[in-house]
């Protein structure tokens, strides 16, 4: 009788309280909402859709699984604040590749936020737009999202109008310019390799370092790896890593620029990219000085100054790579799309790297290889 009463007790109690646990945990999801995956058009009209940001937190404040990280020495962005996360599907991981980028699988969503200081002491930046490269059943989809007024809303727009930004570095130098979104069609022209889009910066080299994640920093090849975002990854000693562009003890000058040129050029100017053709290869594992255009007459579009060669050892001033980086003029300037401005400090670190470099041209040029 005493078991029978105790039962009948305890099951009263549960009636009250499986409802209540229900709802408490019906709220949590809804505050909380996970990850949507989309692999197929029609993609969203909306960033909120894919609730890879919570709902009622900052406008870039990570969902669960969403992973923010960076990279070593990233692409120049008209000196973009740039935040970067990825998100995969449940139970999947991305494959190492100690030279190419990942293999990732379907479902991934790589994000990339791009941000300015605003003239409001209220407001430390302004979000412009958020990039979504998504890996999609048929292979990655590049989708631009640009941000409201109001910082509560993105709208994917496949080809977005320019838009006008002002800020002041710390330096007090102000910024005016016309900063364009990349249309899809622009995306594919940095991203196409051998006819198929990829992504560009998550690779081994470029990530392996440390991240301050919210419980504590990490090396974040070994993050990946410790949240079954990554398999097959060495130990972060045993793995290639470049240098950091504006860091002097990461690498010599050379290294610092080589970083530099891998992640602003080689993208394009290596065997299958869009300037794979141009004979000037400028990935982090090329070796020979003449594949990086030294004393070689172009053959690309574009005008190049009245210069003679593509790179002058010890000669900023006369290479062709160097002049285009200072340019903004279109059908000029390199990298053909992705900024409006010019890197100054990019500029400055290449030039010192050129007028390192020893060697004379002689009066017969080097032609391009085919």
């Amino acid at each position: 009788m005493r078991w029978s009463g105790r039962r009948a007790r305890l099951a009263v109690i549960a009636a009250f309280l499986l409802p209540a646990l229900l709802f408490i945990s019906t709220c949590d999801k809804l505050r909380r909402p996970g990850v949507q995956s989309f692999v197929e058009e029609p993609f969203p009209a909306k960033l909120s859709e894919w609730q890879l940001f919570a709902a009622n937190g900052a406008p870039l404040q990570p969902n669960k699984g969403v992973v923010p990280y960076d990279l070593n020495t990233p692409l120049f962005s008209d000196y973009a604040s740039k935040y970067r996360f990825v998100w995969m599907p449940a139970g999947s991981s991305a494959e190492y590749r100690e030279d190419a980028v990942f293999e990732f699988p379907v479902g991934t969503v790589l994000v990339k936020s791009f941000a300015f200081p605003t003239a409001d002491a209220s407001e430390k930046e302004r979000l412009i737009e958020t990039r979504l490269l998504v890996r999609a059943n048929s292979g990655w989809v590049a989708l631009p999202y640009v941000w409201n007024e109001n910082q509560t809303e993105a709208t994917l727009e496949r080809a977005a109008n320019p838009t006008e930004v002002s800020w002041t570095d710390a330096a007090k130098k102000s910024h005016n310019f016309t900063y364009n979104i990349p249309n899809v069609n622009e995306c594919a022209q940095c991203h196409d390799n051998a006819k198929t889009l990829l992504p560009i910066g998550p690779k081994a080299r470029n990530l392996n370092r440390n991240y301050n994640y919210a419980d504590g920093p990490a090396n974040q090849l070994a993050y990946w790896s410790r949240v079954g975002y990554l398999k097959g990854a060495p130990v972060p000693d045993e793995a290639p890593k470049v240098a950091v562009w504006n860091d002097p003890a990461t690498g010599s000058v050379e290294a610092r620029a080589r970083a530099y040129l891998d992640n602003n050029c080689a993208h394009c100017h290596q065997p299958g990219g869009t300037a794979g053709h141009t004979g000037v290869h400028l990935g982090i594992n090329q070796t020979e000085l003449r594949m990086f255009g030294a004393c070689k007459l172009p053959n690309s579009m574009g005008y190049s100054g009245g210069l003679l060669y593509d790179l002058v050892p010890g000669k900023p001033d006369e290479s062709i790579l160097l002049f285009r980086m200072k340019s903004t003029r279109a059908k000029e300037m390199m990298p053909e799309v992705g900024r409006s401005t010019v890197h100054e400090e990019g500029v400055a670190l290449v030039r010192e790297w050129l007028a390192s470099l020893k060697g004379e041209c002689s009066s017969a040029p080097v032609q391009a290889r085919q």
